[in-house]
């Protein structure tokens, strides 16, 4: 296979999946390189970008030496997308439960939420959906609840016009606000896993469809049913369901999204970019993920570490109080360590990058914070455990109930 490079005068179109435009930089000066005008070469499977003609003519003079770094080449055959941070999803509910992009969990139906989460996030779309719902039902149940527990005594309507008024408040809140809950419910059944959403699907929705039957078809019931001129119906307990679960759903949510904004406040300490000191001693700035251990690192006053490591030359005052609570800077000099994310404050340093990526502490500490998240209580992994039997033996006993009572031969 012939490894020369490949004289290309002119640049040529990138066909290949678009990396981000600071990721390419010209392997002979360490500059970066706007693709849509930089001198392009091949070699070795990948194609290296270059600010000038003069740089390029050294790659071929040389492309061994140069070739060896492909930091800032790409494949030349197409390879896709990069993956996004934070592109895995798991339950909130069912950790063990993950996959690479939104949906819903297939145990429970519950909308999955990032692993990690990324300050690029938009705020929580579920919990603004959630928040609305409630919001929207609220009302709609105190006033129907009232009806139902005042309306025969004030006799505010006559015979069966309070179960159709009753009707007209409880279904938006029963078939839009509880939609979600009946999505769930159903998901626990049809993979034969029940639990909670089983129990509130199947009591709001027996509430609800016999409190429909008892107003559009009255005369199908007996007549001992009948009191003030219409049947009892129980629109008030699908509501009242519906509204203290979605009021249980905001809190989680509400819960759950100030912890993410604490890992995300976490994040924003680490600064975005590094002064990489190339192989020439030429300085350029970069992306914080392309810092690969063993880079040389310039950190000039008032700016962060990037990443954790140590001092090479130099010495200056580290502001470490963002991870020790220590608010007098501490005085580093070559061979002293460096947490990344801490402020430098007057000296200038060059370092050797020692962890980076997931392997810095700040890194560390942030999985920490979102396995806490998601992790369980001993006494809700209990729950858990005996959710399926107590759902289970709420049926039966239902099921048990009703034979006797309505299925019993009558005189």
């Amino acid at each position: 296979m012939d490894t020369a490079p490949h004289h290309n005068p002119e640049p040529e179109h990138d066909h290949a999946a678009p990396l981000p435009e600071a990721g390419r930089r010209d392997p002979v000066c360490g500059m970066s390189v706007t693709p849509s005008s930089a001198f392009v070469e091949h070699y070795h499977g990948h194609r290296y970008f270059f600010c000038s003609d003069n740089c390029r003519v050294k790659f071929q003079a040389d492309p061994e030496r140069y070739g060896r770094d492909h930091r800032g080449a790409e494949p030349t055959s197409p390879s896709g997308p990069p993956v996004k941070a934070g592109s895995d999803f798991t339950c909130p509910m069912h950790p063990e439960v993950r996959q690479s992009g939104p949906g819903s969990c297939p145990k429970c139906g519950m909308t999955l939420e990032p692993v990690m989460p990324t300050l690029g996030e938009d705020e929580d779309l579920e919990f603004r959906d959630f928040n609305r719902r409630f919001w929207w039902s609220l009302p709609l149940t105190l006033i129907v609840t009232l009806l139902a527990m005042t309306g025969h005594s004030l006799q505010l309507f006559h015979g069966s016009v309070q179960n159709w008024v009753e009707l007209g408040l409880a279904t938006p809140v029963t078939l839009w606000a509880g939609w979600p809950f009946f999505i769930r419910a159903m998901t626990s059944v049809s993979i034969r896993s029940p639990n909670m959403w089983t129990l509130i699907g199947l009591g709001t929705a027996a509430a609800y469809l016999y409190s429909v039957a008892a107003t559009l078809f009255p005369q199908v019931f007996p007549s001992n049913f009948m009191q003030d001129g219409r049947i009892g119906v129980y629109f008030e307990a699908a509501a009242v369901i519906i509204s203290l679960t979605l009021l249980g759903q905001v809190l989680e949510l509400k819960a759950r999204s100030q912890t993410s904004a604490a890992i995300k406040s976490l994040l924003g300490l680490s600064p975005k970019t590094a002064r990489r000191i190339n192989a020439g001693g030429l300085e350029e700035d970069v992306p914080l993920a392309h810092v690969h251990l063993g880079d040389r690192l310039r950190v000039r006053p008032g700016e962060k570490v990037p990443v954790d490591g140590s001092v090479l030359e130099g010495e200056s005052a580290v502001d470490e109080s963002m991870l020790t609570g220590e608010p007098v800077p501490v005085m580093k000099r070559a061979g002293d360590s460096l947490i990344g994310a801490t402020l430098n404050t007057h000296g200038s340093m060059v370092m050797q990058a020692q962890k980076v990526g997931a392997e810095t502490m700040l890194s560390q500490i942030v999985q920490m914070v979102a396995r806490a998240q998601r992790s369980k209580a001993p006494m809700q992994r209990m729950a858990d455990s005996i959710a399926g039997y107590f759902v289970m033996g709420v049926i039966s006993i239902a099921h048990d109930v009703h034979r006797l009572g309505y299925l019993r031969p009558r005189a």
